[in-house]
């Protein structure tokens, strides 16, 4: 049975990823600050016969990333997928209203976490027979994109994201490992709002999709949900 590792799997596109690996018969790893209070996740454990159970993670604290490192020991993932995220607070990140210590804090989240996770979990992906890293990007992160300014927190730790995933994949290529960043579109969560035109189900689909298909020449590519690549 493959597996798959998710942080931030308690709401929105993680959820989503874990409902849908889940009903695919993946084992999966899902991972959130308060397991505790994450009902759905819990109702979807107890009824998963034992293909997916929770786990403490704060992706902000490199202790409980080691924790959980030391918990999954000798534990095979095929599929370390990095999804938590944060936008860094809506009303501070534009031109001349920056919060710097929301943007650091966001780059910690953003870009940081991913780093820590790769190292943490390295063995782990080695182990497996996918062999696969992905972190959720946004095309926000894309510097030809941007026809629109502002948004300075998380575009800048999204574009940061993209440039530690591109020298994962050359340094991890002789391991036989991809990585990738992945660009699930505008989505319907809690971050994309309700107005948002895409539902999280049809992103995860697509995304999946993508994984599946997903072979060591597109290492170190920035992919869209739909299969396209997204401009740097």
């Amino acid at each position: 049975m493959p597996s798959i590792l998710i942080t931030g799997a308690n709401r929105g596109i993680g959820l989503e990823f874990t409902v849908q690996y889940a009903a695919g018969n993946w084992r999966v790893f899902a991972c959130c600050r308060s397991p505790e209070k994450a009902k759905v996740l819990n109702d979807l454990a107890a009824s998963s016969q034992g293909k997916v159970s929770l786990h403490t993670l704060d992706v902000s604290r490199p202790e409980s990333i080691s924790s959980l490192a030391n918990e999954l020991t000798g534990q095979a993932i095929d599929i370390l997928l990095n999804n938590a995220g944060i936008y860094g607070d809506e009303d501070h990140n534009d031109l001349g209203k920056v919060d710097y210590g929301k943007w650091g804090t966001a780059f910690v989240v953003n870009t940081l976490a991913t780093m820590r996770m790769v190292e943490a979990f390295l063995e782990n992906v080695s182990r497996s027979e996918k062999r696969l890293i992905a972190s959720l990007s946004s095309k926000m992160g894309s510097i030809a994109d941007n026809t629109s300014g502002g948004s300075y927190i998380y575009r800048s730790s999204k574009a940061a994201l993209n440039a530690v995933l591109k020298s994962l994949s050359l340094d991890l290529k002789n391991r036989g490992i991809i990585a990738v960043a992945l660009h699930p579109g505008w989505v319907q969560t809690d971050m994309g709002g309700e107005n948002a035109p895409t539902p999280p189900q049809e992103s995860v689909q697509g995304m999946r999709r993508v994984l599946e298909r997903i072979q060591m020449i597109d290492s170190g590519k920035f992919l869209s949900y739909d299969g396209t690549e997204v401009p740097w």
